[in-house]
């Protein structure tokens, strides 16, 4: 998933995102630990794709913090 598509999502389509992404991640390495992975670089492409939402997510709220500091 692009970051131009994840920062046209909303708040809570992020967080449902970013859910499901860590529930992926964690059964991929399960399946690394018990079997062997048809593509070890899905691993990774989850741990990115969480980076990347998380870094919306806090510029979002930093954001936020920043509007609400100037009205105050």
């Amino acid at each position: 998933m692009k970051v131009s598509e994840l920062r046209q999502m909303s708040d809570e389509q992020l967080a449902q995102v970013l859910k499901e992404t860590r529930e992926s991640l964690f059964r991929l390495r399960v399946q690394a630990q018990t079997e062997r992975l048809d593509a070890p670089s899905e691993i990774r492409k989850h741990r990115r794709l969480i980076a990347r939402i998380l870094t919306i997510q806090n510029e979002r709220k930093r954001q936020q913090q920043r509007l609400a500091g100037q009205s105050a």
